[in-house]
């Protein structure tokens, strides 16, 4: 895999589980006797997991080491309040989609490290 291709691979990782993730929440608001249908914890849900989808695309999108790095925190601190909430919710599905989404943050980071890194002989 070229190096161009593989970088972008965690941001396409945490896309994908951003988008189960708000399918699952949509499906849990909107489908009667699921536990959460209606509620604010499911709206939040579908709301943060919305957010953590763009935010992939601007975290594949960004260069800047900065904004790559604040970027990142605010991608895990978003990941790791779905995962309480869908815990609370008793929303198991989603808690996974959250897990794939911290490996997929994961691989960005190890990714554009070593894509930055000077080669040593």
């Amino acid at each position: 895999m070229s190096q161009s291709r593989s970088q972008g691979l965690g941001a396409i990782v945490l896309f994908a589980a951003s988008l189960v993730g708000l399918a699952v929440a949509l499906y849990a608001y909107f489908t009667p006797l699921t536990g959460v249908t209606g509620t604010l914890g499911a709206q939040v849900v579908i709301l943060v997991t919305a957010v953590l989808a763009v935010a992939a695309l601007v975290l594949a999108a960004v260069k800047n080491r900065g904004l790559r790095i604040v970027l990142r925190v605010l991608i895990l601190l978003a990941l790791g309040g779905t995962f309480v909430a869908s815990l609370l919710l008793h929303q198991w599905w989603i808690s996974a989609a959250m897990v794939v989404g911290l490996i997929g943050l994961i691989l960005d980071m190890t990714r554009s490290n070593s894509a930055t890194r000077p080669a040593h002989s």
